[in-house]
């Protein structure tokens, strides 16, 4: 329920200092400029629900903290932009924060010493056989740190292992048996960690689900994932208190599920986990790729999948336990689980991990954080690497370091040339090298990574002319300076023990510097979808699978062009979504990043219509600070 109560009962007594009616007029002025020329704005009162009441999506939302933030002088904590529902919860943020400026330096933690590192677990052939083995080697060694307000909590692979046996022994006493699958529905928080490895030692198979971003979403949330968990045949649901209010109506709707509990829950009932056998051909993990809407698609990956892709990665990168990794990304995400966790995990280093929502209110934070810890690894879709460039002040520059970071990857969803390059020449005054930035490109269906850059160079830029490549998909090299030039920088080469292709719509291997689709193949590739065989089947050809992208190759290294579902033909002209957006974003009183451009069939002229939808930015006031990047999410994924 909502609070329908008067301003003065909605709140508890307010600390010195406190501006309701400051934050009103604010919030009042905020809405005026997203809305401008409205007839008619709704009433702003302590009670008001920020979604339906002021009707403020995620970016608005987090224009109007960035707001709160500079008029009261205070950096809000970084779950306000999460849980706050109404501008009451707001005043009471506001409450809570600290003075912007103040948070206390720590120094940086110690680094394990030389004489513990004992190499890799190579000859492991699942999952819980890595964790054995670093447990036998070095029990005490932290592997993940939790960031949570300022707080860390670190878990050593003894912490970790007892965690999992924990949640193990709690789902075996639920009767979950192996080779069923348990769904996960938890934010980032140090119980994910334990509870994915703990159904893997229970012998079942973990299914992660994107967990509601505010409390107020849990029942329409968990409800609209019923479709999901029905085709994943979850037998439970490990969440969030909040969400077994509608465990029986969840349940109702999916057949099966017996379930639905928090990690605390499984760890109280006791007891020890019975044994459970585990081979490298088990499923591992069941990443689906399509959401909630529609059709869902579970790509089904293997223990053996899951360690040929890291071990690859590994050593594309030359990662080592000396190494650092933080990371932001969500934990049911393959970007973050995978390349973030289970990469580290496998490799000895250590993992720091704070929330997404931590880096979506501030993401100087992150940066921070590399500087701290000595970070040598992170990884973001480019929207991130954007959202820094628009959002954190030249002055911050002169206290941030990053010489330590040694590679940053850009991957899981388009990799603007644009931003790789203004990245790289904008925090160079930080020590940041250009080779340090690293786009690549992997998707689902190849556990997540397929293709990285050689180390120690700058990512390639290749300019094309333009008509040849749109009419003829031939890549011909234009003048480094034309301005009518295409664009795409290069993501490196196949993984060591994959391959990867270009062929046309015959199925025909295409050479050098003619665009086509891309396959691959390795002991990386899914054996196909969860229960659909349709689509697995769709997937194959000749043993290749369809990456459902468009590319050509050049000097060694893939370029990506385009999801081809997404380019659209006019007059027989290949038009690339990614660029036009990026131009209409560029144009001034657009929102960068608000942008979709797709194609729409004209019967009337036997071609498709190019169809943009953008959206404006209301005024100066919200322009200073940009948008929060884009929230249309690409398959693509790489770690």
């Amino acid at each position: 329920m909502h609070p329908t109560a008067s301003p003065t009962q909605a709140l508890p007594a307010a600390r010195p200092g406190a501006d309701a009616a400051g934050l009103l007029s604010l919030v009042e002025a905020t809405l005026r400029e997203l809305r401008p020329g409205a007839a008619e704005l709704p009433p702003v009162t302590l009670a008001s629900r920020l979604d339906q009441d002021l009707r403020l999506d995620s970016r608005a939302r987090m224009e109007l903290l960035q707001r709160v933030e500079r008029a009261f002088g205070v950096a809000l904590h970084e779950d306000a932009l999460g849980a706050a529902e109404t501008v009451a919860d707001l005043l009471r943020a506001v409450e809570r924060g600290h003075p912007l400026g103040s948070a206390v330096a720590r120094p940086p933690p110690p680094a394990p010493s030389p004489g513990t590192w004992a190499g890799t677990p190579q000859t492991a052939s699942t999952l819980l056989e890595v964790l054995a083995w670093h447990v036998r080697e070095h029990a005490d060694r932290v592997q993940v740190a939790v960031l949570e307000e300022g707080d860390e909590r670190p878990i050593t692979y003894g912490a970790l292992a007892a965690d999992a046996a924990a949640v193990a022994a709690g789902l075996q006493s639920l009767g979950v048996a192996p080779r069923e699958t348990v769904a996960i529905m938890l934010p980032t928080c140090p119980e994910y960690f334990g509870t994915y490895l703990g159904i893997l030692m229970a012998g079942a198979i973990p299914v992660p689900i994107y967990p509601p971003g505010r409390p107020s979403q849990i029942e329409e949330h968990v409800l609209r994932h019923g479709a999901l968990l029905d085709n994943a045949r979850a037998v439970a649901l490990v969440t969030v208190p909040q969400a077994r209010m509608v465990a029986r109506l969840l349940q109702a709707r999916v057949a099966g599920l017996r379930a639905v509990v928090t990690p605390q829950q499984l760890a109280a009932r006791g007891g020890v986990p019975a044994p459970a056998a585990v081979a490298g051909e088990d499923v591992a993990f069941i990443q689906y790729t399509s959401g909630s809407t529609g059709s869902p698609k579970g790509v089904v990956l293997s223990h053996a999948n899951l360690l040929a892709n890291i071990r690859a990665m590994a050593q594309a990168i030359e990662a080592s336990p000396r190494d650092v990794f933080v990371s932001w990304l969500p934990l049911y995400h393959d970007m973050g689980l995978i390349g973030a966790w289970l990469g580290s995990l496998y490799v000895g280093m250590s993992l720091v991990v704070m929330s997404p929502l931590a880096f979506l209110a501030r993401p100087l934070h992150w940066l921070q954080t590399l500087q701290r810890w000595g970070g040598t690894l992170s990884a973001a879709p480019n929207f991130a690497y954007e959202l820094c460039l628009r959002r954190i002040d030249d002055a911050a520059l002169a206290d941030l370091d990053l010489r330590s970071v040694r590679a940053l990857f850009n991957g899981a969803e388009a990799v603007s040339a644009a931003t790789v390059r203004r990245f790289s020449e904008r925090f160079a005054t930080c020590g940041l090298r250009a080779e340090a930035m690293a786009p690549v490109y992997g998707l689902a269906e190849a556990s997540v990574g397929l293709l990285f850059p050689p180390l120690g160079r700058a990512a390639p830029v290749d300019a094309l002319q333009r008509e040849p490549f749109s009419l003829e998909g031939r890549a011909l090299p234009a003048a480094a300076d034309d301005p009518n030039a295409l664009r795409f920088v290069g993501c490196g080469r196949p993984l060591a023990g994959h391959e990867v292709r270009i062929v046309d719509s015959q199925g025909r291997e295409l050479g050098e510097r003619v665009e086509g689709r891309l396959e691959f193949r390795g002991p990386s590739a899914t054996r196909g979808y969860f229960r659909d065989p349709q689509k697995t089947a769709q997937l194959f050809h000749d043993g290749w699978l369809d990456t459902g992208d468009r590319a050509y190759a050049a000097a060694g290294d893939i370029y990506i062009t385009g999801r081809v579902k997404d380019i659209v033909i006019r007059g027989g002209r290949n038009l690339y979504p990614e660029e036009i957006e990026d131009a209409v974003g560029r144009v001034e009183g657009i929102r960068r990043g608000c942008v979709a451009v797709f194609g729409s069939p004209d019967a009337a002229t036997g071609t498709e219509r190019l169809v943009v939808l953008a959206e404006a930015r209301p005024g100066a006031a919200a322009g200073r600070s940009g948008d929060a990047g884009r929230d249309r999410h690409h398959r693509r994924t790489a770690g």
